[in-house]
């Protein structure tokens, strides 16, 4: 039995590597039913981001994976236009799935909801997946060809 019914995680899942891979496994691992968060073009934009995929393109593919080794139904992908989305709304969320880079979010996310009359989320941090070359697994360093989606190197040292 699942630690939680329900937990929220997002992200811009442009490229989607093993790190992403790790967050979402440890969000199933504790929970019947996870909400994932799918930043929109305009919060990318908005963030400095620059996504090589449309919003679109990124759900199919974020969608597409998922559906690999969840079931339909547990799991919703929600388009996110702000920081929290569904988490900071919906009662029922316990949780929400962090990483060491993102774990702020929850002391920011607790207090929208107190702000609500909403229950607070316990915080479930996971660590960063870090590469071949002992440095974090990022899309933007697979963008940059130092490494590909499994965390292995790519440029030649000098």
């Amino acid at each position: 039995m699942s630690k939680f019914s329900l937990v929220a995680m997002g992200g811009t899942f442009d490229i989607v590597h093993k790190g992403h891979l790790t967050l979402l496994s440890n969000a199933f691992n504790i929970s019947n039913k996870v909400i994932i968060g799918l930043t929109s073009d305009e919060l990318a934009e908005k963030k400095g981001k620059h996504p090589l995929h449309k919003y679109e393109q990124r759900l199919e593919n974020l969608t597409n994976i998922l559906l690999k080794k969840y079931s339909s139904d547990s799991f919703r992908i929600s388009k996110l236009n702000n920081d929290f989305g569904p988490a900071v709304l919906e009662k029922e969320v316990q949780a929400l799935v962090v990483s060491d880079e993102t774990s702020s979010q929850g002391n920011i996310l607790n207090k929208l909801r107190a702000e609500r009359n909403l229950p607070p989320v316990e915080i479930f941090k996971v660590p960063m997946l870090l590469a071949k070359d002992g440095k974090r697994i990022s899309t933007t360093r697979i963008k940059n060809s130092e490494i590909d989606i499994e965390g292995n190197s790519l440029s030649i040292d000098k």
